[in-house]
């Protein structure tokens, strides 16, 4: 798994270098994991859409979109292909890993829509959103 994490990591250096966009690197990202994934992993057809939230025909969500404030400003405002926002996913600090865990189970359970708000007394938050 090793490798496989070295691998996700290299192409996520290429897409902040500019060298891969979002959309390219995604069927890349699909393919190593597709490929390190384990039979513990709970097969597709018992995965149930979580509602619309304005999701694409199909209603399984394609994008993730990260927006992070601080201090009540908006400082990133990001859209990508959901398998690459799940990647990124881990290295978003400040969340605990039962926020983590709460995202990933919405992810399998192809819940649409804001599925995290994490916003503290001084206006620095995440919020995380599948559309």
């Amino acid at each position: 798994m090793t490798g496989s994490n070295d691998a996700l990591d290299r192409i996520l250096r290429m897409v902040a270098e500019g060298r891969l966009t979002a959309e390219e690197a995604a069927p890349i990202i699909d393919a190593l994991q597709a490929a390190g994934s384990s039979a513990a992993d709970a097969p597709s057809s018992s995965r149930r859409p979580a509602g619309d939230g304005g999701l694409p025909e199909g209603g399984r969500p394609r994008f993730t979109r990260i927006e992070v404030q601080e201090g009540g400003r908006q400082v990133v405002n990001l859209r990508v292909p959901l398998s690459l926002g799940r990647l990124a996913l881990s290295r978003i600090p400040g969340l605990s890993a039962e926020q983590l865990a709460d995202v990933e189970e919405a992810v399998a359970l192809g819940a649409g829509g804001p599925i995290l708000d994490v916003q503290d007394a001084d206006g620095d938050g995440v919020r995380i959103v599948l559309e």
